[in-house]
């Protein structure tokens, strides 16, 4: 076992499951709300091309740009055409983004493309993939990351100094980022298919940045983020933040279009201050396909990343366990879904402690058991 590792996920363990568990004694109606999450997503699933038209509409009908992608490089081929010359880009936590390989992607095409959010900006200098799907960094103790500061951005800094001095060093840095970014790229925690809106929990702010001050914003999700309602979309985004244990979330932001203004005889008035231009790009890679399978429960799944936590094998084994940045139980099903890949299903132990703390109820042993004949059967 990997020392680090053991140190860093015991304290992760240490500090988030406590407070989730008080978070749900606290506020006994967050049951309630995931319970009928659940319905409601279901209901989207088994209607996914209306509401996907119902998102299109709304996007549509607020100024903003909508675009389905099938697979990745159909993606990639959208955000290019977006991008044009433009290559200052700040970005903000994203699974699809690394789905799609986005950051990869256009660093290699020689754009200037920063990660926003702590964790992933950590991630990135140290050349790194996601160990967590809310908190990507928690395989690098504090000394390590004291180490990679020290290289990357001042050479005062080392493992001695404090997280708050840490914190306060990349703030600087990235506020530069921020101000000179030309597109600011999300992903999204929930769609409202009746507003268009694109809905982002956060509680460092960077992401009311790469969305307010870049003057386009793209927004790119998969077809299982859609919900029917806006209200649906917050009760979305509150159970997520509950369960990964941020509740309440500093912030809720909600982009419905580019900017606006009714302040000239209440006539409305796009682009205002904020972006001139939003994009809404919404990917399949493999969720239809999905939901006619065995395994179409996993589309169920909000990303709060409680499972991690109550996983042995994502204990023992950290990212190993799933296919980066898909890892953790959750992880293995999605994995399946958007890589075809069912080989770290067999590392699984069925201890059913996943099943246990999620918030939609989904029987993940059940469904890594379907993924395991797959795996045996190729």
């Amino acid at each position: 076992m990997n020392y680090e590792w053991d140190v860093a996920v015991n304290k992760a363990i240490v500090n988030n499951a406590p407070r989730v568990q008080q978070i749900l004694d606290d506020n006994p109606y967050i049951k309630d709300v995931a319970s009928e999450l659940r319905k409601t997503k279901n209901t989207v699933l088994d209607n996914i091309e209306t509401y996907i038209s119902k998102t299109e509409e709304s996007v549509k009908r607020t100024g903003g740009h909508f675009h389905y992608a099938k697979d990745g490089e159909q993606a990639m081929d959208i955000v290019r055409e977006i991008l044009g010359e433009k290559s200052k880009i700040v970005l903000s936590k994203s699974n699809v983004l690394y789905e799609i390989k986005l950051r990869e992607e256009l660093e290699k095409e020689g754009k200037d493309i920063w990660e926003t959010d702590m964790g992933e900006y950590l991630v990135q200098i140290n050349n790194d993939m996601p160990s967590h799907l809310v908190a990507p960094a928690i395989h690098l103790t504090k000394d390590k990351i004291g180490k990679l500061l020290h290289e990357n951005l001042d050479s005062a800094i080392n493992e001695n100094t404090s997280p708050e001095e840490m914190v306060s060093i990349v703030r600087k840095f990235l506020m530069e980022k921020y101000l000179g970014a030309e597109v600011g790229i999300t992903g999204a925690n929930a769609i409202a298919a009746d507003t268009g809106s694109v809905l982002l929990i956060e509680n460092e702010g960077n992401i009311r940045m790469d969305t307010v001050l870049p003057q386009v914003h793209i927004a790119i999700t998969g077809i299982d983020k859609i919900v029917p309602t806006l209200k649906d979309a917050f009760n979305e985004v509150i159970v997520q933040a509950s369960y990964a244990g941020f509740y309440p979330p500093a912030y809720i932001n909600v982009t419905s279009g580019p900017s606006a203004t009714g302040d000239i005889e209440l006539k409305h008035v796009s682009p205002a201050t904020g972006p001139k231009e939003f994009h809404l790009i919404v990917l399949d890679n493999g969720r239809k396909e999905a939901i006619d399978s065995d395994i179409r429960e996993s589309l169920l799944c909000i990303r709060c990343g409680r499972c991690y936590f109550s996983c042995p094998s994502y204990k023992l084994y950290g990212k190993d366990f799933g296919d980066s940045p898909y890892t953790g139980p959750t992880g293995i099903m999605w994995s399946a879904i958007t890589m075809k890949k069912y080989d770290k299903s067999m590392l699984c132990m069925h201890s059913g402690g996943c099943h246990e703390v999620c918030p939609m109820d989904i029987n993940i042993p059940q469904v890594i058991e379907k993924i395991k004949f797959r795996y045996m059967e190729s």
